[in-house]
């Protein structure tokens, strides 16, 4: 991780919620020294406010020139919020925004066109360092930047760099809500048992466990899915039974997910005009 240039020129994290915390507790436990650290948050938690017998800086006047800003507020909070970073727009400091929808030329309306600027999608496994953040930067974000904010966001999990910002949409509906997707496959897994007789409590923690762990074979495996799925499916079985109703072309899961994803990205789309 690239320490050095964050512990020499200092992190400003504009934002301390869920996300925030997470990746805070990452920085921490990979070495970013805490007195190199600012933190805006308007409201943090009791773990945040205790960090600062460790030597961060809470709602404190912002050092001249940090190495970078992480902007981790909401979306409708970002009007508010950056105004007061202008002074460090046009100069060395570089951005990273994970404020889903907002488009790296609204950063620049504010901070000036001459700032180096990367936008970020994290998911929410971020939490649990099993997150994947997709990132791409600005004409003004060279290489040094975006390895700097790569190595910064692999605290929670993945990074994968972009080709263009309008993938950005796609990435939003594909794993940036995608955990929610997931979590609903678990809720009506669970039911789905329910409804075949099996306890409550014991439906959910057979669909969680399943799926957790399917998804961790899928990470180590040398197969890719479609042959994890055939693995898995005897022919005239059980499964075979229940992916032919799951794979049916019109009504299956397939046709039904893709609809997903293209609703949120046309949202996503909506939300960054």
């Amino acid at each position: 991780m690239p320490l050095n240039r964050v512990n020499d020129g200092g992190l400003v994290l504009l934002g301390c919620g869920k996300m925030g915390s997470a990746m805070l507790k990452g920085w921490l436990a990979q070495g970013i020294d805490p007195n190199t650290v600012t933190i805006l948050e308007p409201h943090p938690s009791v773990w945040v406010s205790g960090l600062v017998s460790d030597g961060i800086a809470l709602n404190r006047d912002l050092p001249d020139a940090p190495a970078v800003v992480i902007v981790a507020v909401k979306p409708q909070m970002m009007g508010d919020a950056l105004p007061g970073l202008q002074a460090l727009g046009n100069g060395s400091t570089v951005f990273i925004s994970i404020a889903a929808g907002t488009q790296i030329s609204a950063f620049e309306d504010i901070l000036g066109a001459d700032t180096p600027i990367i936008r970020a999608m994290p998911n929410t496994p971020a939490a649990v360092t099993k997150g994947i953040t997709a990132l791409i930067g600005n004409i003004c974000a060279v290489e040094a930047d975006l390895v700097m904010a790569e190595g910064l966001l692999q605290a929670i999990g993945q990074t994968v760099r972009l080709d263009e910002e309008s993938q950005m949409d796609a990435v939003t509906a594909v794993s940036g809500s995608g955990p929610a997707y997931v979590f609903h496959l678990i809720e009506a897994l669970a039911a789905a048992g329910v409804a075949e007789g099996l306890p409550d409590a014991l439906a959910m923690q057979l669909a969680k466990a399943t799926v957790a762990g399917a998804g961790v074979l899928a990470e180590e495996a040398s197969e890719d899915p479609s042959q994890l799925r055939v693995n898995v499916t005897s022919p005239a079985g059980t499964t075979a039974a229940a992916l032919e109703v799951l794979m049916d072309e019109v009504d299956g899961f397939s046709p039904l997910l893709k609809r997903c994803v293209k609703a949120a990205a046309d949202r996503s789309r909506e939300l960054g005009k």
